[in-house]
């Protein structure tokens, strides 16, 4: 009867989809026209949702959804300036650099690594070694995980309940276009998800921060240029993670002339991109990004280059990157320990 309900009551927006297949809401986007690979993405993930819904969503997901919906009709204004949970703990001081390690199963190309470990060893590694956050790219398509593999990650991070490290949020990284996305990932446990500007545009990204809010999730808002740093803010974004783009300074330019709402604080995440050698300029552009002012990065494939090298496995590469080191006086390229700055090298990092 749950199911009945909700197809019927999916006439306008986006969420569910009777049998009979309609098109999704069009997706207001930047003036930042969305790559031919995002525009797949995006169909894709909307024909994966529209699936999903036919199928028959759980009733926990369905319950979150009617969640979602009743707060809908309300005409609170979506902006919050109050910094959540997750937003603090990605936002610690000034000349410090916070990490969220991304969990994934498939990397981009890179070759390093045929097999990652599964979620529920790699999660106390990303704990111990001092993640502020934890991410599972929950899309079979790009990252080979799933929702399941959210709900794993968060069972496992509750097991350091009342223990130092506590556990660590656990953030929804998928290709949102839907609503009930939003309520998959609260049934499953996580604390944020992520929505990307450039696939849904503004209207979206304040609907969606409305749509996490009635479920007490934070947004962290994916961007790639200036003018998209500026359109999530006037949205009502309070965190925005900087990517698509390499090197720091590239990243800077996009945050470094934000206007911002006076009163509202902004959490602005640097996503380091995985080089394609064996280097570790990643923990390089990591320092320069925490000198730059982002409050964090976000790390993905980098952390899986070296496998599980006593060195540089992903524990140690996080621990680098948090690290006090500059790229002055230190290089994570250089392990032979020797030379000034040497006890910041990552084989020392450990010590």
């Amino acid at each position: 009867m749950a199911v009945a309900i909700v197809l019927i009551s999916l006439s306008n927006p986006i969420h569910c989809f009777a049998p009979i297949a309609r098109p999704l809401s069009p997706s207001t986007t930047s003036s930042t026209s969305l790559g031919a690979i995002g525009v797949f993405l995006r169909k894709a993930k909307e024909a994966d949702v529209r699936k999903y819904c036919e199928e028959g969503p759980p009733d926990s997901v369905l319950a979150l959804l009617k969640q979602i919906k009743d707060a809908n009709s309300d005409d609170d204004d979506a902006t919050n300036n109050e910094v959540g949970e997750v937003q603090s703990l990605l936002t610690k001081r000034k000349g410090t650099i916070t990490v969220i390690a991304e969990y994934k199963r498939k990397l981009e190309g890179s070759g390093f690594l045929d097999e990652i470990l599964p979620p529920e060893l790699l999660s106390p590694v990303f704990r111990e070694f001092g993640a502020a956050a934890v991410a599972v790219l929950a899309d079979d398509r790009t990252g080979g995980c799933s929702y399941d593999d959210i709900v794993t990650m968060v069972e496992e991070q509750e097991e350091a309940r009342g223990e130092v490290p506590g556990p660590l949020p656990v953030i929804s990284s998928d290709l949102i276009v839907d609503e009930i996305q939003i309520a998959q990932a609260a049934d499953a446990g996580a604390q944020a998800v992520t929505v990307t500007f450039g696939v849904v545009g503004a209207e979206k990204v304040t609907q969606f921060i409305k749509d996490a809010k009635a479920l007490g999730l934070e947004v962290i808002v994916n961007v790639g240029s200036a003018e998209e740093a500026q359109g999530a803010v006037d949205a009502g974004a309070s965190i925005i993670s900087v990517g698509g783009m390499d090197g720091a300074d590239n990243k800077y330019a996009a945050i470094e002339s934000l206007s911002v709402p006076e009163g509202r604080s902004i959490c602005t995440i640097a996503n380091i991109l995985a080089k394609d050698n064996k280097a570790l300029e990643e923990v390089e552009e990591a320092w320069v990004c925490r000198d730059k002012g982002f409050n964090c990065v976000w790390v993905s494939d980098a952390l899986y280059k070296s496998g599980i090298d006593p060195t540089e496995h992903p524990g140690a590469i996080i621990s680098s990157m948090k690290s006090k080191a500059s790229v002055k006086y230190a290089s994570p390229k250089a392990r032979s320990g020797k030379g000034e700055g040497a006890r910041e090298y990552l084989g020392d990092i450990l010590m």
